[in-house]
């Protein structure tokens, strides 16, 4: 592939983008914390949840069972019988994060945040939630700041080495990094527009909206229900996402995203109006 240098637009998009990603999260915990004089251990408690049980629980066994050579490891029977039916490998791509992050939020609610029963918790725990995976996906692989990284030795050309890595790796993860340099080297106004208003606005609220049901699943018997329709549109909703990668879906970019934001909203709406303005508890 021939690589071409990346523009003083591009870079600059990138380096704006990954300052309010970063900048975002951390306004909106100070903001929620003064309005509503909130413990920030309740947004912390937030964070760790999906830190434990995201990030260190569900992405290594997820990897491990479907995309065994991202870890140095061969594949196995499992990951060949999943990798060769695309709607089973798009549906354990959303039921992963489902699962383990909807899981996360009710151990949360019944173990450090058990005393913390006022309305507010559930949206604390969610900023925190949300707040933090978008810093951790800004840093993380394929990210926007990872985006940037790459721009820069692409320029000064030492991005051979990281070709060359991954031909080493993981050689069937070789297209995805010529995808994002092909990204990368087109990126826009609009391509950062819809990048922000996914990660920010649609993911953000979504997070909130699911940390308020399962908040309620785990405050009351009766509402035990919602901790499992949690699990299930979550897993919906990053389903779809996946059989984008699969083909099997092939919308455009603002096509999913809409689809995708309109779920986000929803979702917080719903849980906003249906559950947390009805609770006169303060």
């Amino acid at each position: 592939m021939n690589i071409q240098s990346i523009g003083t637009g591009q870079m600059a998009l990138m380096v704006l983008g990954s300052i309010i990603c970063f900048a975002f999260p951390i306004a909106v915990w100070i903001i929620w914390l003064v309005r509503k004089k909130e413990r920030f251990t309740t947004i912390l408690a937030g964070a760790a949840t999906f830190i434990l049980f995201a990030v260190i629980l569900e992405k290594p066994i997820q990897n491990a069972l479907i995309f065994p050579t991202m870890m140095g490891l061969p594949d196995h029977a499992a990951s060949t019988f999943i990798n060769a039916r695309p709607v089973l490998w798009a549906f354990l791509l959303g039921l992963f994060p489902g699962v383990f992050e909807e899981t996360g939020r009710l151990i949360a609610y019944k173990t450090v945040l058990k005393k913390r029963t006022n309305r507010e918790t559930s949206i604390s725990h969610g900023i925190g939630h949300g707040g933090i995976e978008q810093i951790i996906v800004l840093l993380a692989n394929g990210g926007l700041l990872t985006s940037l990284i790459y721009a820069v030795m692409i320029n000064t050309g030492t991005f051979q080495t990281v070709v060359d890595q991954v031909m080493t790796v993981a050689p069937d993860q070789i297209n995805s990094l010529y995808e994002m340099v092909d990204t990368i080297s087109t990126f826009s106004v609009a391509d950062l527009g819809l990048y922000l208003f996914e990660r920010l606005i649609f993911a953000f609220l979504f997070h909130v909206g699911a940390s308020i049901m399962v908040f309620y699943a785990s405050r009351d018997k009766e509402r035990f229900w919602l901790y499992p329709l949690a699990v299930l549109i979550h897993t919906v909703v990053d389903g779809i996402a996946g059989l984008t990668m699969t083909g099997l879906f092939n919308p455009s970019q603002w096509v999913l995203e809409g689809v995708i934001g309109a779920c986000g909203i929803a979702v917080f709406l719903c849980a906003y109006f249906l559950l947390y303005r009805k609770d006169t508890r303060s």
